[in-house]
């Protein structure tokens, strides 16, 4: 018990500030696109659905001397698309009709930009995700050790969102309880984050659930090799025809092909989806518009359809207004411990009670 409990709080103090980062931000995240409701103009508009008018607006975007490399489409969170550009840092938010209503240069300019990095690369790229991954593992583990190291205690349990005291052992109690009663939230979003950030985890769990599957060739574009990038495309029946192939879909992301002989890529959202911009997939020849492939992610093997689940059981795109409050909850029970882990250890690094000095 006394390695368990060390090891408890040596890791809770060196990682405890960094899983505040991610607490805080993460929960700041799950309420994105009501800010951007609020913010951005035209952004509390119904979704169009008819395919026609949404390839009259991608016709617009794309035939613009600043043509995007892709479009993600609103939905019924949000009224407006996104216009993403060949420049990572670079944007723009349009109206349904195909209207620029916001653009950027850097992500520093957009709030929601600047915090989703923060929380997903911690600012320096795919390394920062790597380490966020790990640290989700870590929290997991605080939250195992910190269930063993409460037992003995459970009988003096109490629930509170904040210290009676902000005295050391009172804050040491109310880390403890808070660390018990937000124990299986937190397991659900610390499991669900790293997976998503480590690829190994992410690849591996579909391969341990569908092992006999080729799921690199199952998730591969066409065979087919895509002419030049027509001036005079269709965009309009191209919509309509990809939802002809799925007529309960709605269009999520529409991207150019980013390399010689390759394809333009639509992504949908079947119904029955969980995932926000959809698996299901329609691939068109740039020269002409046809469909030249399609995927359904509803037939995708098991272990696919799980890891794809992944993302909106973390970041709250299921379960409606419920299940955001409990991911809320959550968040905020991960930046209280992590904060108030680094405070308490650094203030006392043995955790040995410190005497008293005899006055003189």
């Amino acid at each position: 018990m006394r390695l368990v409990q060390l090891a408890h709080r040596w890791t809770g103090g060196l990682v405890g500030l960094l899983l505040f980062v991610l607490g805080l931000t993460g929960t700041v995240l799950v309420f994105k696109d009501d800010w951007l409701r609020a913010v951005v103009p035209h952004a509390t508009e119904a979704r169009i659905s008819d395919p026609r008018l949404i390839g009259a607006a991608l016709e617009q975007a794309f035939s613009a001397s600043d043509r995007p490399r892709s479009v993600i489409l609103a939905d019924d969170r949000l009224g407006i698309h996104r216009l993403n550009y060949e420049e990572k840092t670079r944007g723009a938010y349009a109206t349904q009709s195909g209207q620029v209503v916001a653009r950027w240069d850097s992500l520093w300019a957009r709030p929601e930009l600047w915090l989703f990095d923060l929380h997903h690369y911690l600012l320096i790229g795919d390394v920062g995700k790597t380490i966020a991954g790990i640290a989700g593992l870590a929290g997991l583990g605080f939250v195992v050790t910190g269930v063993i190291l409460w037992w003995p205690t459970r009988r003096t349990f109490v629930f509170a969102a904040l210290p009676k005291t902000w005295k050391r052992a009172g804050v040491v109690k109310h880390h403890r309880d808070m660390g018990a009663w937000s124990a299986p939230l937190l397991a659900v979003i610390l499991t669900t984050g790293a997976i998503l950030a480590l690829s190994p985890l992410y690849e591996g769990l579909a391969k341990v659930l569908s092992p006999r599957e080729n799921l690199k060739a199952i998730m591969a574009p066409p065979e087919h090799e895509g002419g030049p990038l027509s001036v005079d495309l269709d965009w309009p029946a191209m919509m309509a025809a990809a939802q002809g192939r799925f007529p309960d879909a709605d269009p999520r992301i529409l991207s150019l092909p980013t390399k010689p002989g390759g394809l333009i890529s639509l992504r949908m959202r079947r119904a029955a989806e969980w995932l926000p911009n959809g698996r299901t997939q329609v691939w068109f020849d740039p020269a002409d518009g046809r469909i030249v492939g399609a995927r359904d992610a509803l037939t995708l093997p098991l272990g696919l359809r799980v890891a794809n689940a992944q993302y909106p059981i973390h970041a709250a795109k299921v379960g409606g207004v419920a299940y955001r409050l409990i991911v809320t909850v959550a968040g905020l029970a991960l930046t209280l411990l992590g904060s108030l882990a680094v405070v308490t250890f650094w203030g006392n690094p043995s955790g040995l009670p410190k005497r008293r000095r005899k006055k003189a």
